[in-house]
């Protein structure tokens, strides 16, 4: 989720209509593949597979949702597994292009036959196989893309359970809180083309209408773009005090180098939830202090000493001689809950019992603001906090709300 800041890839650069006509043609390709029994599923093992960009342009942030995911599950393997059988991973590379998702996800289904799709990343590739997947009767676990968009895509379909938090409602929630608190009077948004900056668009504007207020000035950017210079300074010659950029890592990173240059020190700058990461504060600098960003999980520096997020970063290390990042915590993080659905579905496993098995099951831990549950197959509450970046880390200024 965040989106986190991986979610750069197709969905980013297609619109609705196309996103619609993939999944028809997926779903149509998955209705002759559905099977008469639970696949993947045997006496001593579960089989599962995921599909991660790890040749294209996301690639160099897939080891950590791979090693995260592999990581929990041979735990839970050293452990005995669940209710007897070893959970086994089996990752294919999509490319983040939809038609290598495609043919990748009829290989898991086809010759696999895995029971599950977890973390999957990418929300056109998820768009592009969502649909093949549910109507071949494949539990999709946790996909790294918009979850609206994906439960749409699905058809509603009871096998697909999304933990990425909504943007559009997500940022509602946050600009209904802080236009308030801030004293906001002049709000200016950048939005990233398509559906990424469509979904934070529809959430603020309910939100300034329930505060009297209209968008002073908008400005767009398509994906790739470097130069953000236009964009503000087309906020700055309408004098907005508050700027919403829907953007992930290097535009939240673009924007702010230009308002750092212009030396607009009066503007407050908030970012959605994909680009309030780690990354951001890192590859920023100087730049990115004083940005605002909407959160919505827990972060952790690598000395942190919640018991549980030292515990997952010890064995991490351990095992890939690396310190995770977010995305890891959250791959992890994900796993778990998986994991505890299968726990919950029983021995005798099937996609029905999973998903009444899911639906049961509630997840806290160091990633999460509260203990959240499936609700329409989509983990809830949605909380999300306001953090800033000061010295170089981001710091909360609000409780969860």
């Amino acid at each position: 989720m965040s989106f986190r800041q991986l979610n750069r890839e197709v969905l980013m650069t297609l619109n609705r209509r196309q996103i619609l006509a993939g999944s028809a043609a997926a779903l149509a390709l998955g209705a002759s593949l559905r099977p008469a029994r639970a696949a993947g599923v045997h006496s001593d093992e579960i089989v599962i597979g995921t599909h991660l960009d790890l040749s294209g342009p996301a690639a160099a942030g897939m080891p950590a949702l791979r090693n995260a995911t592999e990581l929990a599950l041979a735990e839970a393997n050293a452990a005995g597994g669940v209710h007897g059988r070893q959970i086994r991973l089996i990752v294919e590379d999509n490319g983040s292009q939809p038609q290598l998702a495609v043919r990748a996800v009829q290989k898991l289904i086809r010759s696999d036959e895995v029971f599950a799709l977890l973390n999957p990343f990418g929300s056109g590739t998820n768009a592009a196989t969502i649909g093949q997947a549910v109507q071949a009767g494949t539990v999709v676990f946790a996909p790294w893309a918009a979850s609206s968009v994906m439960h749409q895509v699905a058809g509603g379909s009871d096998l697909l359970f999304t933990t990425v938090q909504n943007y559009n409602t997500t940022m509602n929630s946050a600009l209904t809180r802080m236009l308030p608190e801030w004293g906001v009077e002049r709000l200016g948004g950048i939005y990233m083309e398509g559906p990424f900056g469509d979904l934070i668009h529809a959430g603020v504007t309910p939100a300034l209408e329930a505060a009297g207020l209209t968008e002073a000035a908008t400005a767009a950017y398509r994906p790739g773009d470097i130069d953000f210079s236009s964009q503000v300074a087309r906020m700055r010659a309408a004098n907005v005090d508050t700027i919403v950029a829907a953007t992930i890592t290097r535009e939240t990173v673009g924007v702010m180098a230009e308002v750092k240059r212009l030396g607009w020190d009066d503007v407050r700058v908030l970012t959605a939830i994909p680009g309030r990461s780690t990354v951001v504060a890192r590859l920023g600098g100087a730049d990115t202090e004083g940005l605002y960003g909407v959160g919505g999980w827990r972060l952790h520096s690598a000395d942190t000493t919640d018991p549980g997020a030292r515990a997952f970063m010890d064995a991490y290390q351990a095992a890939y001689g690396d310190i995770p990042d977010e995305n890891a915590a959250n791959a992890y993080s994900y796993t778990k809950w998986f994991l505890a659905s299968l726990e919950a579905a029983g021995a005798d496993l099937t996609a029905e019992s999973f998903t009444e098995g899911a639906r049961q099951t509630r997840h806290s831990d160091f990633t999460t603001y509260a203990e959240a549950g499936f609700e329409n197959n989509h983990a809830m509450p949605e909380l999300v906090s306001i953090d800033r970046i000061e010295g170089g880390a981001w710091v909360p200024q609000t409780e969860p709300f």
